[in-house]
Protein backbone atom coordinates (compact mmCIF):
# COMPACT_ATOMS: atom_id res chain seq x y z
CA UNK A 1 0.00 0.00 0.00
CA UNK A 2 1.49 3.41 -0.92
CA UNK A 3 2.60 5.44 2.11
CA UNK A 4 0.21 8.31 1.33
CA UNK A 5 -2.77 5.94 1.07
CA UNK A 6 -1.67 4.10 4.24
CA UNK A 7 -1.51 7.41 6.11
CA UNK A 8 -4.96 8.38 4.87
CA UNK A 9 -6.44 5.04 5.96
CA UNK A 10 -4.90 5.39 9.42
CA UNK A 11 -6.27 8.91 9.69
CA UNK A 12 -9.76 7.80 8.69
CA UNK A 13 -9.58 4.90 11.16
CA UNK A 14 -8.54 7.31 13.93
CA UNK A 15 -11.38 9.71 13.11
CA UNK A 16 -13.81 6.78 13.10
CA UNK A 17 -12.63 5.58 16.49
CA UNK A 18 -12.89 9.10 17.91
CA UNK A 19 -16.40 9.49 16.49
CA UNK A 20 -17.52 6.25 18.15
CA UNK A 21 -15.75 6.87 21.48
CA UNK A 22 -17.74 8.66 24.16
CA UNK A 23 -16.45 12.12 25.02
CA UNK A 24 -15.41 13.09 28.53
CA UNK A 25 -18.66 15.06 28.68
CA UNK A 26 -20.75 12.02 27.76
CA UNK A 27 -18.86 9.81 30.23
CA UNK A 28 -19.55 12.25 33.09
CA UNK A 29 -23.29 12.14 32.39
CA UNK A 30 -23.58 8.46 31.46
CA UNK A 31 -26.22 6.63 33.46
CA UNK A 32 -27.70 9.83 34.89
CA UNK A 33 -31.34 10.78 34.42
CA UNK A 34 -31.76 14.06 32.57
CA UNK A 35 -34.27 16.32 34.29
CA UNK A 36 -36.68 17.78 31.69
CA UNK A 37 -36.87 21.54 31.15
CA UNK A 38 -39.63 23.24 29.17
CA UNK A 39 -38.25 26.58 27.95
CA UNK A 40 -34.74 27.33 29.19
CA UNK A 41 -31.93 26.50 26.77
CA UNK A 42 -28.90 27.69 28.69
CA UNK A 43 -28.61 24.99 31.36
CA UNK A 44 -29.35 21.34 32.03
CA UNK A 45 -29.78 19.17 35.12
CA UNK A 46 -28.95 15.47 35.53
CA UNK A 47 -29.90 13.40 38.58
CA UNK A 48 -27.60 10.77 40.06
CA UNK A 49 -27.87 8.72 43.23
CA UNK A 50 -27.50 11.31 45.98
CA UNK A 51 -26.23 14.06 43.69
CA UNK A 52 -27.06 16.26 40.73
CA UNK A 53 -24.92 17.48 37.86
CA UNK A 54 -25.84 20.97 36.67
CA UNK A 55 -24.40 22.16 33.40
CA UNK A 56 -24.51 25.74 32.09
CA UNK A 57 -24.11 25.74 28.34
CA UNK A 58 -24.95 29.42 27.85
CA UNK A 59 -23.43 31.41 30.69
CA UNK A 60 -22.93 34.47 28.48
CA UNK A 61 -23.44 35.43 24.82
CA UNK A 62 -21.27 33.68 22.26
CA UNK A 63 -19.89 30.15 22.06
CA UNK A 64 -18.00 28.69 24.99
CA UNK A 65 -17.33 25.37 26.66
CA UNK A 66 -20.07 24.36 29.12
CA UNK A 67 -19.54 24.87 32.84
CA UNK A 68 -20.34 21.78 34.91
CA UNK A 69 -21.17 21.70 38.62
CA UNK A 70 -21.55 18.76 40.99
CA UNK A 71 -24.19 19.18 43.71
CA UNK A 72 -23.77 16.67 46.53
CA UNK A 73 -27.19 16.09 48.06
CA UNK A 74 -26.26 13.34 50.50
CA UNK A 75 -23.27 11.11 51.19
CA UNK A 76 -20.00 11.40 49.31
CA UNK A 77 -20.15 9.57 45.96
CA UNK A 78 -16.84 8.94 44.26
CA UNK A 79 -16.01 11.70 41.81
CA UNK A 80 -13.09 13.36 40.11
CA UNK A 81 -13.09 17.07 41.08
CA UNK A 82 -11.22 17.76 37.86
CA UNK A 83 -14.40 16.97 35.94
CA UNK A 84 -16.26 19.89 37.53
CA UNK A 85 -15.91 23.66 37.65
CA UNK A 86 -17.30 23.67 41.20
CA UNK A 87 -18.52 21.18 43.78
CA UNK A 88 -21.45 22.31 45.96
CA UNK A 89 -22.12 20.42 49.17
CA UNK A 90 -25.64 20.55 50.64
CA UNK A 91 -27.15 21.71 52.91
CA UNK A 92 -26.07 25.32 52.49
CA UNK A 93 -25.76 27.78 55.35
CA UNK A 94 -24.69 30.88 53.43
CA UNK A 95 -25.06 32.23 49.90
CA UNK A 96 -23.67 35.33 48.18
CA UNK A 97 -25.46 36.75 45.13
CA UNK A 98 -24.19 39.19 42.51
CA UNK A 99 -27.39 40.36 40.80
CA UNK A 100 -30.73 41.66 42.03
CA UNK A 101 -32.43 39.34 39.52
CA UNK A 102 -31.27 36.40 41.65
CA UNK A 103 -32.92 37.77 44.83
CA UNK A 104 -36.51 36.69 43.92
CA UNK A 105 -35.25 33.13 43.50
CA UNK A 106 -34.31 32.95 47.17
CA UNK A 107 -37.52 34.72 48.19
CA UNK A 108 -39.76 32.35 46.24
CA UNK A 109 -37.88 29.29 47.49
CA UNK A 110 -38.19 30.46 51.09
CA UNK A 111 -34.44 30.78 51.67
CA UNK A 112 -33.89 34.55 51.73
CA UNK A 113 -32.28 34.06 55.14
CA UNK A 114 -29.36 32.18 53.56
CA UNK A 115 -27.99 35.28 51.85
CA UNK A 116 -25.01 36.61 53.78
CA UNK A 117 -23.37 38.97 51.28
CA UNK A 118 -24.20 41.32 48.40
CA UNK A 119 -22.48 44.30 46.79
CA UNK A 120 -24.54 47.50 46.61
CA UNK A 121 -27.32 46.29 48.89
CA UNK A 122 -29.24 49.54 48.29
CA UNK A 123 -30.17 48.18 44.85
CA UNK A 124 -32.31 45.43 46.39
CA UNK A 125 -36.06 46.15 46.54
CA UNK A 126 -37.50 42.87 47.88
CA UNK A 127 -39.35 43.50 51.16
CA UNK A 128 -38.27 40.14 52.60
CA UNK A 129 -34.64 40.69 51.67
CA UNK A 130 -34.64 44.29 52.91
CA UNK A 131 -35.77 43.07 56.33
CA UNK A 132 -32.98 40.51 56.25
CA UNK A 133 -30.45 43.19 55.29
CA UNK A 134 -31.66 45.61 57.94
CA UNK A 135 -31.30 42.91 60.59
CA UNK A 136 -27.55 43.05 59.97
CA UNK A 137 -27.35 39.50 58.57
CA UNK A 138 -26.06 40.58 55.13
CA UNK A 139 -22.55 41.92 54.65
CA UNK A 140 -22.39 44.79 52.15
CA UNK A 141 -19.55 43.82 49.83
CA UNK A 142 -18.90 47.36 48.65
CA UNK A 143 -20.27 49.94 46.25
CA UNK A 144 -17.94 49.26 43.33
CA UNK A 145 -18.51 47.38 40.10
CA UNK A 146 -17.15 44.20 41.73
CA UNK A 147 -17.57 42.89 45.27
CA UNK A 148 -14.67 43.54 47.63
CA UNK A 149 -12.73 40.31 47.22
CA UNK A 150 -11.01 40.41 50.63
CA UNK A 151 -14.35 40.85 52.43
CA UNK A 152 -15.91 38.15 50.28
CA UNK A 153 -13.19 35.59 51.03
CA UNK A 154 -13.36 36.40 54.75
CA UNK A 155 -17.12 35.79 54.62
CA UNK A 156 -16.39 32.30 53.22
CA UNK A 157 -19.89 31.49 51.86
CA UNK A 158 -20.96 27.95 50.99
CA UNK A 159 -22.00 29.14 47.52
CA UNK A 160 -21.68 32.19 45.30
CA UNK A 161 -24.02 32.69 42.36
CA UNK A 162 -22.23 34.79 39.74
CA UNK A 163 -24.03 36.79 37.09
CA UNK A 164 -21.95 37.08 33.92
CA UNK A 165 -23.26 40.55 33.14
CA UNK A 166 -20.57 43.16 33.77
CA UNK A 167 -17.19 42.17 35.17
CA UNK A 168 -18.23 39.48 37.65
CA UNK A 169 -16.79 36.65 35.54
CA UNK A 170 -13.26 37.53 36.63
CA UNK A 171 -14.22 36.59 40.20
CA UNK A 172 -14.52 32.89 39.42
CA UNK A 173 -10.82 31.98 39.34
CA UNK A 174 -10.19 33.93 42.56
CA UNK A 175 -13.06 32.16 44.31
CA UNK A 176 -11.82 28.79 43.08
CA UNK A 177 -8.41 29.44 44.63
CA UNK A 178 -10.12 30.46 47.88
CA UNK A 179 -12.16 27.24 47.92
CA UNK A 180 -15.51 29.02 47.51
CA UNK A 181 -17.87 27.20 45.09
CA UNK A 182 -19.05 29.64 42.39
CA UNK A 183 -21.71 28.87 39.80
CA UNK A 184 -22.53 31.00 36.75
CA UNK A 185 -26.09 32.19 36.17
CA UNK A 186 -26.77 33.13 32.53
CA UNK A 187 -30.53 33.69 32.77
CA UNK A 188 -30.36 36.94 30.80
CA UNK A 189 -29.23 35.06 27.66
CA UNK A 190 -32.69 33.48 27.37
CA UNK A 191 -35.07 35.34 25.07
CA UNK A 192 -38.28 33.52 25.96
CA UNK A 193 -39.75 35.11 29.13
CA UNK A 194 -40.61 31.69 30.53
CA UNK A 195 -37.10 30.52 29.68
CA UNK A 196 -35.65 33.21 31.94
CA UNK A 197 -38.10 32.39 34.71
CA UNK A 198 -37.23 28.69 34.47
CA UNK A 199 -33.74 29.48 35.75
CA UNK A 200 -35.29 29.26 39.21
CA UNK A 201 -34.86 25.50 38.68
CA UNK A 202 -31.12 26.13 38.33
CA UNK A 203 -31.16 27.91 41.69
CA UNK A 204 -33.34 25.16 43.13
CA UNK A 205 -30.88 22.50 41.98
CA UNK A 206 -27.77 24.15 43.44
CA UNK A 207 -29.45 25.05 46.76
CA UNK A 208 -31.27 21.79 47.45
CA UNK A 209 -34.71 23.28 46.72
CA UNK A 210 -35.39 21.73 43.33
CA UNK A 211 -38.87 20.37 44.14
CA UNK A 212 -39.90 23.77 45.46
CA UNK A 213 -38.54 25.48 42.35
CA UNK A 214 -40.65 23.27 40.08
CA UNK A 215 -43.77 24.13 42.04
CA UNK A 216 -43.05 27.87 41.88
CA UNK A 217 -42.27 27.80 38.17
CA UNK A 218 -45.32 25.77 37.21
CA UNK A 219 -47.62 28.27 38.91
CA UNK A 220 -46.00 31.19 37.04
CA UNK A 221 -46.05 29.24 33.78
CA UNK A 222 -49.75 28.44 34.19
CA UNK A 223 -50.64 32.09 34.73
CA UNK A 224 -48.62 33.20 31.70
CA UNK A 225 -49.71 30.46 29.30
CA UNK A 226 -53.41 30.76 30.18
CA UNK A 227 -53.49 34.53 29.65
CA UNK A 228 -51.44 34.28 26.45
CA UNK A 229 -53.81 31.57 25.18
CA UNK A 230 -56.89 33.63 25.99
CA UNK A 231 -55.50 36.58 24.04
CA UNK A 232 -54.52 34.38 21.08
CA UNK A 233 -57.91 32.63 20.99
CA UNK A 234 -59.96 35.80 21.27
CA UNK A 235 -61.38 37.48 18.22
CA UNK A 236 -59.51 40.75 18.49
CA UNK A 237 -60.77 43.15 15.87
CA UNK A 238 -57.71 45.34 16.18
CA UNK A 239 -54.15 44.75 17.36
CA UNK A 240 -52.91 48.14 18.53
CA UNK A 241 -49.59 49.32 17.15
CA UNK A 242 -46.82 49.72 19.70
CA UNK A 243 -43.54 51.63 19.64
CA UNK A 244 -40.78 51.34 22.22
CA UNK A 245 -37.47 52.76 23.33
CA UNK A 246 -35.87 56.20 23.71
CA UNK A 247 -32.93 58.25 22.47
CA UNK A 248 -29.42 58.15 23.96
CA UNK A 249 -26.72 60.31 22.35
CA UNK A 250 -28.84 60.71 19.21
CA UNK A 251 -29.35 56.94 18.80
CA UNK A 252 -32.75 55.37 19.37
CA UNK A 253 -32.54 52.10 21.30
CA UNK A 254 -35.47 49.69 21.04
CA UNK A 255 -36.00 45.93 21.47
CA UNK A 256 -35.14 43.81 18.41
CA UNK A 257 -37.56 41.29 16.90
CA UNK A 258 -36.39 38.29 18.96
CA UNK A 259 -35.64 40.07 22.22
CA UNK A 260 -37.16 39.29 25.61
CA UNK A 261 -39.25 42.49 25.64
CA UNK A 262 -40.70 41.84 22.18
CA UNK A 263 -42.07 38.44 23.28
CA UNK A 264 -44.29 40.24 25.78
CA UNK A 265 -45.70 42.71 23.25
CA UNK A 266 -46.57 39.88 20.89
CA UNK A 267 -48.11 37.68 23.58
CA UNK A 268 -50.13 40.62 24.92
CA UNK A 269 -51.80 41.09 21.54
CA UNK A 270 -49.82 44.09 20.33
CA UNK A 271 -48.47 44.88 16.86
CA UNK A 272 -44.89 45.93 17.53
CA UNK A 273 -43.62 48.46 15.01
CA UNK A 274 -40.11 46.96 14.88
CA UNK A 275 -41.12 43.28 14.89
CA UNK A 276 -39.29 42.74 11.57
CA UNK A 277 -35.98 44.22 12.72
CA UNK A 278 -33.94 41.08 13.41
CA UNK A 279 -31.82 40.57 16.49
CA UNK A 280 -32.02 39.41 20.10
CA UNK A 281 -30.85 42.54 21.90
CA UNK A 282 -31.36 46.25 21.34
CA UNK A 283 -31.74 47.93 17.98
CA UNK A 284 -29.75 51.09 17.33
CA UNK A 285 -31.85 53.28 15.06
CA UNK A 286 -31.83 56.82 13.74
CA UNK A 287 -34.54 59.21 14.86
CA UNK A 288 -35.65 59.66 11.25
CA UNK A 289 -36.15 55.93 10.79
CA UNK A 290 -38.19 55.67 14.00
CA UNK A 291 -40.29 58.71 13.11
CA UNK A 292 -41.10 57.23 9.72
CA UNK A 293 -42.11 53.87 11.16
CA UNK A 294 -43.68 54.85 14.46
CA UNK A 295 -45.18 58.32 14.08
CA UNK A 296 -48.74 56.90 14.14
CA UNK A 297 -48.17 54.13 16.70
CA UNK A 298 -51.01 54.04 19.23
CA UNK A 299 -48.95 53.12 22.29
CA UNK A 300 -45.45 53.88 23.47
CA UNK A 301 -44.32 51.26 25.99
CA UNK A 302 -41.02 51.26 27.82
CA UNK A 303 -40.09 54.96 27.69
CA UNK A 304 -37.11 54.52 30.04
CA UNK A 305 -37.48 56.09 33.48
CA UNK A 306 -39.03 59.44 32.60
CA UNK A 307 -41.34 60.82 35.26
CA UNK A 308 -43.83 62.66 33.01
CA UNK A 309 -44.42 63.81 29.44
CA UNK A 310 -43.18 67.32 30.13
CA UNK A 311 -39.86 65.91 31.30
CA UNK A 312 -39.60 63.83 28.13
CA UNK A 313 -40.20 66.85 25.93
CA UNK A 314 -37.68 68.94 27.84
CA UNK A 315 -35.02 66.25 27.34
CA UNK A 316 -35.78 65.94 23.61
CA UNK A 317 -38.53 68.02 21.95
CA UNK A 318 -38.66 65.52 19.07
CA UNK A 319 -40.52 63.05 21.30
CA UNK A 320 -43.55 65.31 20.94
CA UNK A 321 -43.96 64.45 17.24
CA UNK A 322 -45.35 60.97 17.90
CA UNK A 323 -49.08 60.25 18.02
CA UNK A 324 -48.71 58.15 21.19
CA UNK A 325 -47.06 61.10 22.93
CA UNK A 326 -49.71 63.57 21.76
CA UNK A 327 -52.49 61.29 23.02
CA UNK A 328 -50.76 60.59 26.31
CA UNK A 329 -50.38 56.85 25.70
CA UNK A 330 -46.83 56.60 26.99
CA UNK A 331 -45.94 54.00 29.63
CA UNK A 332 -42.89 53.25 31.76
CA UNK A 333 -42.03 50.30 34.01
CA UNK A 334 -41.05 52.45 36.98
CA UNK A 335 -44.21 52.20 39.09
CA UNK A 336 -42.70 50.01 41.81
CA UNK A 337 -39.54 51.15 43.57
CA UNK A 338 -37.91 49.70 46.64
CA UNK A 339 -37.39 51.79 49.78
CA UNK A 340 -33.79 52.48 48.77
CA UNK A 341 -34.62 53.41 45.17
CA UNK A 342 -34.20 50.13 43.26
CA UNK A 343 -36.62 49.39 40.42
CA UNK A 344 -38.59 46.19 41.02
CA UNK A 345 -38.97 45.67 37.27
CA UNK A 346 -35.24 44.93 36.99
CA UNK A 347 -35.32 42.66 40.04
CA UNK A 348 -38.60 40.76 39.99
CA UNK A 349 -39.41 41.08 36.27
CA UNK A 350 -37.17 38.22 35.09
CA UNK A 351 -38.84 35.87 37.54
CA UNK A 352 -42.44 37.05 37.09
CA UNK A 353 -43.19 37.31 33.36
CA UNK A 354 -46.81 36.58 34.21
CA UNK A 355 -47.07 39.94 35.97
CA UNK A 356 -45.46 41.81 33.07
CA UNK A 357 -47.85 40.13 30.63
CA UNK A 358 -50.87 41.08 32.77
CA UNK A 359 -49.67 44.69 32.87
CA UNK A 360 -49.34 44.87 29.09
CA UNK A 361 -52.68 43.16 28.44
CA UNK A 362 -54.29 45.68 30.77
CA UNK A 363 -52.78 48.50 28.70
CA UNK A 364 -53.49 47.10 25.22
CA UNK A 365 -56.70 45.12 25.85
CA UNK A 366 -58.13 46.28 29.20
CA UNK A 367 -61.40 44.41 28.61
CA UNK A 368 -59.62 41.11 29.36
CA UNK A 369 -58.59 42.19 32.88
CA UNK A 370 -61.23 44.70 34.00
CA UNK A 371 -60.34 44.57 37.72
CA UNK A 372 -56.57 44.29 37.40
CA UNK A 373 -54.25 47.09 38.53
CA UNK A 374 -50.87 47.12 36.72
CA UNK A 375 -47.93 46.29 38.97
CA UNK A 376 -44.83 47.45 37.06
CA UNK A 377 -46.20 49.78 34.38
CA UNK A 378 -47.79 53.20 34.69
CA UNK A 379 -48.96 55.85 32.26
CA UNK A 380 -46.97 59.08 32.26
CA UNK A 381 -48.90 62.18 33.25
Amino acid sequence: MPVRLQTLCCLLLYVGIMACSPSKHEEALAGLERVPLSYAKGFGIWQGEGYKVVEVSQAYPGKHEPFRYLVLEEGQPDYDPGDYDAVVTLPLNSIVLTSTTQVPHLDLLGISGLMTGFANTDLISSAAMRRHIESGAVKDLGKGVLPNIETLIALDPDLMVVSTMGDNLQLVSLLDKAGIPAVLNGEYTEQDPLGRAEWIKFTGAVTGRYAESVEVFEEIESEYVNLKGNIAAATIAHKPTVMAGVMYNDIWYAPAASSWATFFLRDAGGDYIFKDETGTGSLQLSYEFVLDRAIDAEYWIGAADFTDLQHMKEVDPRYGHFKAFKKGEVYTFTKKKGPTGGLEYFELGYMRPDIILKDLVKILHPEFLPDYEPYFYEKLN
